[in-house]
């Protein structure tokens, strides 16, 4: 199981993110984006996830994987119980939610200093 403390002391430490507190929610941007939220109470995390991949993550397990309400099937966004997920599995969506929101270039940078590529392994988009 994963903690609300320990979701945003890896949410916080990512490159351009910021915390902020809106209705008595915990959200994370990047600019005016909001790329991950905790629910009130703690018990799940919505974050930043391609709308036409979601289907597929939900029926993949159900039991921690759920679609937005009704109202934020437009953005792209998708839940998980932080109940049934651990550390390594939050790190790996938290750090996925980030990358797909932030400049591509920063998400690059972070993932060389990480050691998840190497430098010079992606070719810059268009050129």
């Amino acid at each position: 199981m994963v903690t609300v403390d320990e979701v945003r002391a890896v949410a916080g430490a990512l490159p351009r993110s910021s915390e902020a507190l809106v209705r008595g929610r915990v959200k994370f941007r990047i600019g005016r984006i909001v790329w991950l939220a905790l629910s009130r109470d703690g018990s799940t995390m919505g974050f930043a996830f391609p709308k036409e991949l979601r289907n597929a993550l939900v029926e993949s397990d159900p039991s921690k994987f759920s679609l937005p309400s009704k109202g934020d099937m437009r953005y792209h966004w998708a839940h998980v119980r932080l109940g049934a997920i651990d550390a390594e599995e939050m790190r790996e969506l938290v750090e996925d939610a980030w990358a797909f929101c932030v400049p591509k270039g920063v998400a690059r940078e972070y993932a060389v200093a990480q050691g998840y590529l190497e430098s010079g392994t992606l070719e810059t988009e268009g050129g």
